[in-house]
């Protein structure tokens, strides 16, 4: 509204001014009036041009006094242009920063995602601790109930004659295995408690390594074979304990040896996995190859976790006994490394399946010199037409150890 009352004030204006200017033109030049000493029509004309200047000063002078806007685009136009640069540049600014926040939003939802994972799998895990404590629980009553009848029965059967002292006897004995395994449930009902908490401070622990994964560097991979050892069978849980511990000191000893010896790094052993290898070992009476390996891509400086294999360990090789013999045929185009490596693989595929464990992550078992290797290749370059590679095992190899090789070439 006020643009319209401005430009009606103009037209007003405009058209009073330039009454007055012709009125008064007409009467100079009636008048011949003189100004200047010009001749009256020159005079009657600078009248006129005096009278559209007045129009037009009147009419700005006007609108700048009864309005802002139009004293804000006569004089403060460069500010104003200032103003809108200003604006602009952090508006720019602002858009850049709304994109790297939702960048950074994307990439935090995907950590939260994995978390969701882990933190999902672990409740699991603690439900099934949870149901096992409670069947402990319901076992433990039961033992007490008929603890609490059998001492019943013993008072009613005191009376009894000589005869049934002897049954008395045995009940009593029974009495005590029960109440020995009575204690020994009550430990394992105080065991799992502790092992709930130690969930509870894994729980904490991960959600601490989630945060730390966005900044930190993955130094271990999931599977990868920390250290391995063989375990003889027919011995104590103790003993037992004692082996799993010094191999789990290799791997600590590995781990300084490989990251550095001013970096701290721990081998932390999830207990109730560890009771479960050494009941297996007692029970099962033999020699097995316990391997320890990463539980999952680890953070550099927090608590290295592991997971506990065992396998049996059996006599795979005899010292001297051939593994493969195979037949090539060598042209002008023929690939020493190519056909080397289609031995290798051979190799690695009959040691697998006879038994020897391979590296979780690479899946190789065998282990060639370097000399020797320079020498196959070397011999391959040189030969031609029909050639015969045989591979034997330089040792005995069992289970858990690497397959050393000798390899033979034969011109046929």
């Amino acid at each position: 509204m006020e643009g319209i009352y401005l430009i009606l004030v103009m037209i007003v204006m405009g058209g009073a001014i330039a009454f007055i200017g012709d009125k008064l033109g007409t009467k100079i030049g009636k008048k011949r009036l003189s100004i200047f000493g010009l001749r009256p029509r020159h005079t009657s004309m600078i009248v006129t041009v005096v009278t559209g200047g007045l129009i037009t000063a009147l009419s700005i002078g006007f609108m700048a006094l009864i309005s802002q806007n139009v004293r804000t685009a006569l004089f403060g136009m460069d500010e104003l242009r200032q103003t809108m640069n200003s604006t602009l540049a952090e508006l720019d600014e602002a858009t850049e920063n709304l994109f790297k926040a939702q960048e950074e939003f994307e990439r935090a939802n995907a950590n939260l995602k994995e978390s969701k994972i882990e933190i999902a799998s672990l409740k699991t895990e603690q439900e099934e601790l949870r149901a096992e404590s409670d069947r402990l629980k319901e076992g433990n009553e039961r033992l007490e109930a008929t603890n609490s009848d059998l001492a019943a029965q013993n008072e009613n059967l005191s009376g009894t004659n000589a005869a049934l002292e002897d049954a008395n006897k045995k009940l009593g004995e029974f009495n005590v295995t029960l109440t020995a395994d009575n204690e020994k449930l009550s430990g394992d009902n105080e065991k799992l408690s502790t092992d709930n908490k130690e969930l509870e401070e894994r729980n904490s622990r991960l959600r601490e390594g989630i945060i730390a994964i966005r900044e930190g560097d993955i130094t271990l991979r999931a599977g990868e074979l920390l250290a391995s050892g063989v375990i003889r069978g027919g011995r104590t849980a103790d003993e037992i304990s004692d082996d799993i511990n010094a191999i789990a000191e290799q791997a600590t000893h590995h781990l300084v040896e490989r990251f550095g010896g001013d970096e701290e790094m721990s081998v932390w052993i999830y207990q109730p996995e560890m009771h479960r290898i050494i009941d297996e070992i007692e029970s099962g009476g033999r020699d097995v190859v316990l391997r320890i390996s990463a539980a999952g891509n680890l953070v550099r400086g927090e608590p290295v976790r592991t997971r506990l294999e065992i396998f049996p360990n059996e006599l795979v090789f005899h010292a001297g006994e051939t593994i493969l013999s195979k037949i090539y045929e060598i042209g002008d185009d023929a690939q020493p490394e190519m056909i080397l490596q289609d031995f290798l693989t051979d190799i690695n595929h009959i040691a697998t399946e006879r038994g020897i464990l391979a590296d979780p992550l690479t899946g190789s078992v065998g282990r060639m010199e370097g000399t020797q290797l320079y020498e196959i290749v070397d011999a391959l370059m040189s030969a031609k037409g029909r050639i015969q590679l045989t591979a034997t095992a330089r040792d005995e190899t069992t289970s858990g150890s690497p397959l050393r090789l000798n390899i033979k070439l034969e011109q046929l």
